[in-house]
């Protein structure tokens, strides 16, 4: 199948599957008498795995990881729930990074209460005013 009939398939861009090709995530097609890719159904499922994985949060290195451990398939899943554990507890630590910068938000909310002009505004006071906090290292597999 052609690009544009897999990145349909997969519910995708035609620049998301060129992405994936460039970063290795998804191997290169074979190719045409045209030039054209050509890819097969592995790709598709392939595609449709790092896509499930990317909709759950999942890093490209993750998802590396997994198809490294894909290449085993004698071997027992310890490592996928290795790897799974250890994406939930990402996932725990941005909820609290989360949590935290909503109650921030709610706070500089309650500064401006009503409508009134913008050089009373309580928030852009406050936005104006306050120091920056030193920005904190993110402690999640994003970076």
């Amino acid at each position: 199948m052609k690009i544009g009939e897999l990145a349909q398939a997969a519910q995708c861009t035609v620049e998301t599957v060129r992405y994936y090709e460039k970063e290795g995530l998804l191997e290169e097609p074979s190719r045409t008498s045209g030039n054209y890719r050509n890819y097969s159904a592995m790709h598709l499922e392939r595609l449709r795995f790092i896509r499930n994985c990317r909709a759950l949060g999942m890093a490209h290195d993750e998802i590396r990881k997994l198809f490294a451990l894909l290449e085993h398939p004698a071997s027992g899943c310890g490592g996928v729930n290795q790897l799974l554990d250890e994406h939930i507890a990402h996932v725990d630590i941005r909820i609290a990074e989360l949590t935290q910068l909503k109650q921030q938000l709610g706070e500089l909310s309650q500064r401006c209460q009503r409508e009134q002009a913008m050089n009373a505004c309580g928030i852009l006071k406050r936005l104006a005013s306050m120091e920056p906090e030193a920005r904190q290292q993110r402690q999640t597999h994003l970076g």
